[in-house]
Formats: structure tokens, sequence, C-alpha cells
């Protein structure tokens, strides 16, 4: 199973640059929420996306491959990170850990409460004995994470990233390219 440790920093980062892309307009509170929902879905996609000890440690030695194509997609201004001074370019690094699959399996999961329940099945299955955790936020979303997180879960804003990737979610969830889950309204 892997080391929540070996993941850490794909998470931490591709979490970030999830609540950074797609951030609330609330307080405190409902940034809260955003994040505890993205770090929901981007734990899971992570989990799914190595599954093993092994995956997990090979992505920890050689980096998950960075937030570029995401930022040309989202117009997020990272193209000129290198015209920045030095300091700055160091505040950017954690851009390096975002990890790109990760990131448009959990915007799939953000859209699509069923794929996350299917995904935390699987998933639960595979780290039973290492992990018990919930993703209700994440399964069964209340009002008030919804409404914190209108930006996060709206299917049409997370289309071009969740689609990157989606064909490959469903064929590790074994669900085919005919039982794809339809976006929560």
């Amino acid at each position: 199973m892997p080391s929540d440790l070996s993941l850490s920093p794909l998470i931490a980062a591709t979490t970030h640059w999830l609540i950074r892309a797609y951030p609330s307009g609330g307080g405190a509170f409902q940034r809260g929420l955003v994040e505890a929902q993205a770090r929901q879905a981007v734990t899971l996609a992570a989990w799914l996306r190595y599954p093993t000890e092994l995956d997990a440690q090979l992505v920890a030695l050689s980096g998950p491959g960075g937030s570029d194509r995401l930022d040309w997609i989202t117009g997020a201004d990272a193209a000129d990170a290198f015209a920045l001074p030095e300091e700055e370019q160091s505040q950017r690094a954690w851009r390096t850990w975002v990890d790109e699959v990760v990131v448009s399996w959990a915007a799939c999961l953000l859209g699509a409460p069923a794929l996350a329940t299917a995904a935390q099945a699987l998933t639960s299955t595979e780290r039973a004995a290492a992990v018990a955790v919930a993703f209700r936020r994440l399964t069964e979303p209340g009002d008030d994470d919804r409404h914190a997180a209108t930006l996060l879960r709206h299917p049409d804003l997370l289309a071009p990233i969740a689609e990157l990737h989606r064909a490959a979610l469903l064929e590790r969830l074994g669900a085919g390219a005919g039982a794809e889950a339809a976006p929560a309204a």
C-alpha cells in the first residue's frame, strides 16, 4: 500500500493547484470546505493512480511532471515563471509536484459523486489494512459543501481538465467507456 508520506508532496501540491484554479468566493469557513473537498478528491485520485508502495516511491523519486499543461489550459500565469526573480521562482517550485493525471481524475471525482463512491470502494478494498478514511465531503457533499465549492464542482469549468484523463479513470474503475456517471448538478 502506498505510504501517505511518499505521496504527501504530490497530494499537497495538487490540492494547492486545484484550490488556486477553482477558489472559493467566501470567507475562511468556505475556503476550508473547498480545501477539504479538493484534498479528498486529490487523495483518492492519487491512491488510484499510485496503488502500490513501489508506485508511490517511484513518483516521489522521479516527480509527477508539473502543472505546465494544466496552467496553459486554465489560463494560469505560470508560463513566465523563469522571467521572475529567483526568489519568486522558488515560491513556485511547488508546481513541479502537481500531477496532471491526478488533477484530471480529481476533477472527474468532484464533478460526479457516483464516480467518487466507486473510487472509494475500490481504494477501500486495496487500502483496508493500511488506512480507514471517509470521503463524505466528496461522495455525499452537503449544501454547505456545494455552496462553498461552486467553482470547484462546476461541470463546465471542470470539463477541460476532467476530459484530459477521464477514459483512464473509467478504465481504472472498471466502468468502461459506456458506463460514465453523469456530473453532479
